[in-house]
């Protein structure tokens, strides 16, 4: 019988409605889950009631559980007739049961029992699963028989174990893909490589009617088309015409594109469409059995090397075995094979040089061609023959076959067209593969230092300056020090951390008294393990008083994290009082704020209240015209990769090695949940493979695509131009060729997210100041990229930091007058009215400014007209807009960025380092650079402020005249409007504003005289 129970934790409910007629409620919780039933006890006469009681519930069937309800009945009391009356209801699927690990008290609004329930309030529950066999499940209580029930068992949580975790993962998967029927919406889409595909997903509604294409002479291939420059911008934002995004129709897997429509080929179209299907000679070594000896000593060593024309590959040798087994996988490029036969040689390893213990041949045009969905090819036993043709020294078992990049073994195979002429064993392809990667999930840790109780200094004749330094792992924050003259100090300050699953650091605080000048005395310290802190989805207001508690402080000369244990440790009654919360409610940002790619909650349980939108599939083809990233046999050369981020997944392409124009052919899919979100592609120069960078990956370029300027079911072909910003100025370091296509499964809920807040409500209740974020999000992004730096191939921490825009918040010349020009821009259309306007009022075009009066005289007569006009103009003005619509995603522009005409020196601060390690005189020279910068941005606020001063001065009595003439004419405009039409004072005022210019004066107006004159605290300023 399974262990596996639902526990439910009835916390409070807020703000119920008041149901016995005296403004009040006496308010009880019915759960009903799987046939079972159980109550909490009664509040009386309270509309925020707070139970904290837990009830576990037995499952009787767990593979059944996606299938089941729990649901949670509030009711009110009624004493006189033992009857009860309905509150509201909360009903729960069992998709969105999780862990205990990964609960957290969620507060849901009430729900309606029918039309006319008058229904408010929400109540707060944690569910979760455990199997704990320690944990019984509840008693349920009898019927109701008096007016004051009996408290309910209540029993600990305890956490669950890994079953738990794998049947919440099988049943949330299950439930996101019964919940949309997505296989008979659209294409059925895999990541590519892909290393276990399920045999029948392959079967989606739209491929079970097309067989995948054969390998032969009719195989389909990107033939040269004549790319079309698209401009992205018209006007003064042009760039040069090889900056600019360039429009392509390749033949993919799918057919040829062209405009973004998939025109089918005559062969049914594969399974990865948005690539051009690259075919492959696969060779399976499995084992070998019964092979000769060689050496004198009767040892073999033995090691398997598989020929193709110029092409081999190098199997790992094992010492002293005579049946090896090495299972490895080796792929030859159909397009560069210059052979017709296949080598297969097994070799001693020897250290002059290596024997020939024998080989196996195959003739190529004998070889069979496999395709997904197909099971893998059966391996079979080969004899070898020895250099005298004689085959009776050995078997090796092999399977060779053709297939193409969509083969489940192509993934971890070694690729002729990604190895290394230093390197051509499988094993040391470890660097080359393309893999998936997946960022950990991310958390706030918020550490709220309350205060801290009976302190023991060690110089009694003083008050302790103390303060509280808090750290987990790098992270060091520290509070402001207290100087109250108490051994009770008070801080109430918040603290703020990042940390990634699983948590394996703690939390160490401790209690330092300034002593002197840099000199600091601990007075005590708490260790907390991240695991024991409370997770929590949203900020209540009783938070931070009911839940803080007290820790003792232990002065201890040496503690042992990991077991626990303080040796040499004074005991003494000094706590400290804390409030800590792993908050699940924020979104915890390790990008910039403007290209995230993720803004879902940290708490998984948040997650099911925004389902997925849509799909993103990203078909990387290839790069053209790289630029040399090292040299090799006196040649310039790249051993580039692709790294692509979306979200919290990451995928890498396989290393294509001494090619300037790598073919990648690779295909990978995302789910979408919100539309405001960017990809981000990024090229990359490996240096693990015979470069001399340092040790260092060289960026080569990236590009960004924003979802929500993809057209849906489109196929977007675009070579982008790789633009990089150098210290002598931006640079083309080529061009990388991309498919993207967005596919919607939901109209409606992709426009209902339009409506709703960017991020989490968390950022909105409780929001972050400016200088957190920004070091939080430093925080985050060394956490993702020393996780990732530990994978194999490992993400290296510079590519993490440049796909992140790590340093995009440092101080840029460039950065600053482009963001200069960019509200110049937003602003241009306003000074264009304006301008139109001036030479409506100046007559330039007569008949425009008489139809100008016509509508002014209209609008005034019928002001009920005005917003109607407006809208209907804006709309208008939209569909005249929609003829000229961009139909390409944007790119980077150089014009925008203010790169093409940036000044050297600028270029060189802008990638000086921080600290800076220039020389005094040239800091010194950019120091007053900056300060004739900004003294003329400080003369442009002095005078904004100018003239709000003088707006104050109207009624200031500063300059007692100028304030008297102002009361006169504000008395003499009051009678005026009491008596006059506003009509009419708006068409005197709209007239004498439009007047003939022979009506006009060249000198200022007696208003503007006026406001001129008056005073501003200028004459205070020193």
């Amino acid at each position: 019988m399974s262990n596996l129970k639902l526990g439910v934790e009835v916390v409070s409910a807020h703000n119920l409605m008041p149901k016995d007629g005296q403004g009040s409620a006496s308010a009880f919780v019915e759960l009903h889950f799987d046939n079972q039933k159980f109550r909490t006890t009664t509040k009386e006469k309270d509309l925020n009631p707070v139970w904290n009681e837990s009830f576990y519930f037995n499952i009787s069937d767990p593979n059944n559980l996606s299938n089941l309800n729990l649901e949670a009945w509030v009711y009110n009391l009624v004493k006189t007739t033992n009857s009860k009356s309905f509150l509201g209801k909360v009903r729960l699927t069992g998709t969105s049961f999780v862990p205990y690990s990964d609960a957290a008290v969620l507060h849901y609004p009430l729900e309606k029992r029918g039309i006319f329930s008058r229904v408010k309030g929400e109540l707060g529950l944690k569910v979760f699963l455990t199997d704990d066999p320690s944990i019984r499940s509840s008693n349920p209580l009898p019927a109701m028989e008096s007016s004051v029930l009996t408290d309910s068992h209540r029993t600990q949580a305890q956490g669950p174990v890994q079953q738990v975790q794998n049947i919440v993962q099988n049943m949330v998967q299950g439930a996101f893909s019964n919940d949309k029927d997505k296989a008979e919406a659209r294409h059925t889409f895999h990541h590519l490589p892909n290393t276990n595909v399920p045999q029948q997903q392959h079967h989606s509604s739209a491929a079970m009617s097309q067989e995948p294409g054969r390998f032969g002479a009719d195989q389909m291939r990107a033939e040269p088309q004549g790319p079309r420059i698209v401009r992205m911008f018209s006007g003064s934002a042009s760039q040069p015409l090889d900056y600019q995004l360039k429009e392509t129709s390749p033949i993919l897997g799918g057919g040829q594109i062209v405009g973004g429509r998939v025109i089918r080929a005559d062969k049914p179209a594969s399974t990865y469409d948005l690539v051009e299907q690259m075919h492959y000679l696969f060779v399976r070594v499995v084992k070998a059995r019964d092979l000769p000896t060689k050496d004198v000593t009767g040892s073999l060593d033995p090691f398997v090397e598989v020929r193709v024309g110029n092409y081999k590959g190098i199997t790992k040798h094992f010492e002293k075995n005579k049946n090896p087994e090495w299972n490895e996988v080796f792929a030859f490029a159909g397009d560069r094979m210059q052979s017709s036969v296949l080598e297969v040689v097994v070799k001693d390893k020897d250290m002059l040089k290596d024997d020939i213990v024998g080989f196996v041949r195959f003739d190529l045009s004998d070889v069979p061609t496999r395709v997904p969905p197909d099971s893998p090819l059966a391996p079979e036993w080969y004899r070898i023959a020895n250099s005298k043709g004689e085959k009776n020294n050995g078997e090796l078992m092999l399977a060779v076959w053709y297939g193409t990049q969509a083969d489940e073994a192509f993934p971890d195979a070694w690729h002729s067209d990604a190895a290394s002429h230093h390197d051509s064993s499988a094993a040391g392809s470890s660097y080359i593969r393309s893999k998936v990667y997946h960022s950990p999930r991310l958390w706030y840790v918020r550490v709220t230092i309350v205060e801290a109780q009976d302190l023991v200094t060690t110089e009694k004749t003083r008050f302790p300056d103390v303060y509280v330094k808090a750290q987990i792992g790098n992270q060091i924050l520290k509070t402001k020090p207290t100087q109250a003259r108490t051994l009770n100090p008070l801080w109430n300050e918040d603290l703020i951390f990042v940390v990634a699953e699983p948590f394996e650091d703690h939390l160490m605080l401790s209690v330092e008294d300034r002593v002197g000048p840099n000199k600091d005395e601990t007075i005590g310290r708490t260790i907390i393990p991240l695991n024991a802190i409370e997770k929590r989805a949203e900020v209540r207001h009783d938070d931070r008083i009911d839940r803080s508690r007290w820790y003792p402080l232990e002065k201890a000369y040496v503690m042992d994290v990991d077991q626990g244990k303080k040796d040499k440790k004074d005991k003494f009654a000094s706590r400290l009082r804390l409030c800590l919360f792993l908050e699940g409610g924020y979104h915890v940002h390790d990008e910039s704020t403007h290209y995230s790619s993720d803004l879902r909650p940290s708490l998984k349980q948040l997650w099911l209240r925004t389902p997925s939108i849509g799909v993103l599939e990203l078909g990387i083809l290839n790069a053209d015209g790289l630029h040399p990233m090292k040299t090799r046999d006196q040649k310039g050369t790249s051993d580039t990769y692709c790294v692509a981020k979306y979200g919290q997944k990451w995928v890498r392409t396989r290393t294509i090695m001494n090619s300037l124009s790598p073919k990648y052919n690779e295909q990978y899919t995302w789910e979408v949940y919100d539309p405001a979100t960017v990809i981000t592609i990024g090229v990359f120069d490996n240096c693990h493979v015979g470069g001399s960078n340092g040790n260092r990956d060289l960026k080569i370029g990236k590009v960004r695509i924003r979802i929500s300027t993809l057209e849906t079911g489109r196929v977007y072909t675009h070579s982008y131009p790789l633009l990089v910003l150098h210290p002598n100025g931006v640079k083309k370091m080529g061009e990388l060729h991309l498919a993207i296509r967005f596919s919607c499964t939901s109209l409606m809920n992709t426009m209902l997210i339009y409506s709703r807040p960017l991020l989490p409500k968390m950022h909105y209740i409780k929001p972050f100041t400016v200088m957190q974020q920004d070091m939080l999000r430093h925080q985050a992004v060394n956490i993702v990229a020393a996780r990732l730096s530990r994978s194999e191939p490992p993400l290296r921490k510079e590519v993490i930091e440049y796909m992140s825009d790590m340093d995009s918040h440092l101080w840029s010349m460039r950065r600053s007058k482009a963001n200069f020009f960019r509200l110049m821009s937003v602003f241009s259309g306003l000074i264009a009215v304006g301008k139109w306007f001036g030479e409506v009022c100046t007559w330039k075009n007569p008949i425009t400014t008489g139809l100008v009066h016509v509508l002014f005289v209209m609008l005034v007569c019928f002001p009920e007209l005005i917003l109607p006009t407006v809208f209907l103009y804006m709309f208008m003005i939209g569909l005249w807009n929609y003829r000229g619509r961009p139909r390409y995603p944007p790119h980077m522009n150089t014009k925008i960025s203010y790169a093409d005409n940036v000044h050297p020196d600028e270029l060189d601060e802008e990638f000086d380092s921080f600290p800076t390690s220039r020389g005094s005189e040239l800091v010194r020279m950019r120091y007053d650079r900056l300060r004739s910068v900004a003294g003329r941005i400080q003369t442009v606020v002095g005078d904004v402020a100018t003239q709000g001063e003088r707006f104050q001065a109207l009624l200031s009595w500063r300059d007692p005249r100028a304030t008297t003439i102002f009361l006169v004419f504000c008395l003499l405009v009051a009678l005026v409007l009491y008596i006059t039409p506003f009509q009419v004072l708006a068409l005197v005022a709209g007239f004498y504003h439009m007047r003939h210019p022979r009506f006009r004066g060249r000198l200022p107006s007696a208003p503007i005289n006026f406001f001129r004159r008056l005073p501003a605290k200028t004459d205070s300023m020193l």
